[in-house]
């Protein structure tokens, strides 16, 4: 291989016990239970964590799901949000709820303007950063 050539990307083929582990970790088995479950022994199991490969993998897995789970939240979000205002709206119900309702509106949008607003000024750094490394960059790019 020539020196300026890459290494092609090493593509991990898992097992059908290492793919039914990663499957049960991700999960959120433990791994005396996924190694149970797949008839390996944990140690086995804490080896193929060690793995470059393995743990990619099974990085890629877990972000895989974390990322559905989020999208299914957010799309929970509008339901969820219409929920408290039809108790919040609701002049026949009690008290109680429509307080509650009321509150987790409030405390919820402070919340989000909040980040929004952390977000906005992390940018704003960020851009900034951006040019105080690069002098040579202008502004409006």
């Amino acid at each position: 291989m020539k020196a300026n050539e890459t290494e092609p990307a090493q593509v991990l083929e898992l097992t059908g016990k290492q793919g039914g582990v990663l499957a049960l970790l991700v999960g959120g088995a433990t791994i005396e239970g996924a190694a149970k479950a797949q008839k390996v022994r944990p140690a086995t199991v804490h080896d193929w964590l060690k793995k470059p490969e393995f743990r990619g993998a099974y990085n890629d897995a877990l972000s895989a799901a974390i990322s559905h789970a989020s999208g299914q939240l957010k799309a929970a979000c509008s339901v969820a949000v219409a929920t408290l205002r039809e108790v919040c709206a609701d002049c026949d119900a009690p008290s109680a709820p429509r307080v509650s309702a009321a509150r987790a509106i409030i405390e919820l949008s402070q919340r989000m303007i909040d980040q929004e607003e952390i977000l906005a000024r992390l940018d704003a750094m960020e851009r900034r950063q951006a040019i105080t490394d690069n002098p040579n960059q202008r502004s409006w790019q």
